[in-house]
């Protein structure tokens, strides 16, 4: 009997071709987008890339009907609007800066998606993203790095959980994204030229703090003061929502030279500023560990470490110091350490595991 596998078909080229060859691989493929704008606005906005905007599930509809497999739409916006866009805004006006695609992987794509896709009878479900899912000597399932290092989507994929793992496939992860484009062309693809996504799905006009000020009204943070890090006042922000770690442009301080964000302060609602060697650390805690290659550290560990999505790693020293709560220590100073971003420990070529940073 077929094992039934559902794809997250965000109208890309990327999850088109993941079904198409899932299909030829026998499995018995059925497409999903995910419906997740608040309404129909938001959604009409977004004209060329959001993953599941209402372009792309005219475009995910296509592509099925071309494949030939059954394709339906499913309502995840109260599990988006809660898990991702109401804990982004919650992240900012607490001074941190989120990564609200590695929330909507665990608990939208995955979670929420995995549930309802095993309700209907499905053994699997499957995305576009180009990871590769490894079962370790030690039994436990593990991220690994795709063929292509340049669109290597590791980072963003260290949350997901060995159950999670269990029951995804993600064929992508063996082509570069060249093939990936080439197959789609072969085929005749409705999307086949379609442009990668860049923006935050849900911020289509890339501007955090509108939308923010919009989502939250009277709670935003208003303005207070830059402050340097020997305590003088050097001028007034516009509100910490506004600012990240390692910000240098939009600061409008005339200092002379160029200064950087190093700390934001929101139970005073200070934005730190120093130079440039300020925004340099070696050492960082995080919690909410999510462990995958490993099931536990039980003593400390060598790792390559990423803080960021576009870093390429360090060798970090981890060790756990609390319940929940690892210390990282790095062999070299790392630049913007960012409360709220995830760091993301690896070894050899696959996640160990990971967590948020919180200093």
């Amino acid at each position: 009997m077929k094992k039934k596998v559902v794809v997250g078909m965000s109208g890309g080229v990327d999850s088109s071709v993941a079904a198409y060859l899932l299909k030829e691989e026998g499995y018995d493929v059925i497409g999903v987008t995910m419906q997740i704008w608040q309404d129909e606005e938001e959604g009409e906005r977004e004209e060329n890339g959001g993953c599941c905007g209402l372009t792309a599930v005219d475009d995910a509809r296509r592509v099925a009907q071309f494949l030939g497999i059954p394709y339906y739409v499913m309502n995840f916006k109260q599990e988006f609007k809660e898990r991702v866009m109401d804990y982004f805004v919650e992240e900012y006006l607490h001074g941190r800066t989120p990564n609200p695609c590695i929330a909507c992987n665990r608990y939208v794509k995955w979670e929420s998606l995995l549930k309802r896709s095993m309700d209907i009878g499905a053994d699997y479900i499957a995305t576009g993203h180009y990871a590769r899912i490894t079962k370790l000597a030690n039994e436990r399932f593990a991220i690994c790095n795709s063929v292509t290092a340049a669109k290597d989507q590791t980072y963003a994929l260290y949350n997901l959980t060995q159950h999670q793992l269990a029951h995804t496939l993600m064929p992508v992860g063996d082509y570069e994204k060249d093939e990936i484009r080439q197959i789609a062309k072969k085929l005749g693809l409705p999307v086949a030229h379609k442009p990668d996504s860049q923006e935050i799905c849900f911020i289509p006009d890339n501007d955090y703090a509108g939308f923010i000020d919009r989502e939250a009204k009277d709670r935003v943070p208003g303005p207070g003061n830059f402050v340097s890090v020997n305590g003088d006042v050097l001028g007034q922000h516009k509100g910490i929502s506004h600012y990240t770690v390692g910000q240098r442009k939009g600061l409008n301080l005339a200092m002379g030279h160029p200064v950087f964000v190093t700390k934001i302060l929101p139970e005073t609602d200070e934005v730190i500023i120093g130079e440039h060697e300020d925004v340099f650390s070696k050492e960082l805690i995080c919690n909410h560990i999510n462990y995958m290659g490993m099931e536990a550290l039980p003593e400390r560990r060598k790792v390559t470490a990423k803080i960021r999505y576009a870093h390429k790693g360090a060798p970090c020293l981890i060790e756990k110091i609390g319940e929940d709560e690892i210390r990282c220590s790095f062999e070299e100073p790392v630049r913007a350490v960012t409360p709220g971003q995830a760091i993301v420990f690896y070894e050899e070529n696959y996640v160990l595991g990971g967590g948020t940073i919180i200093g």
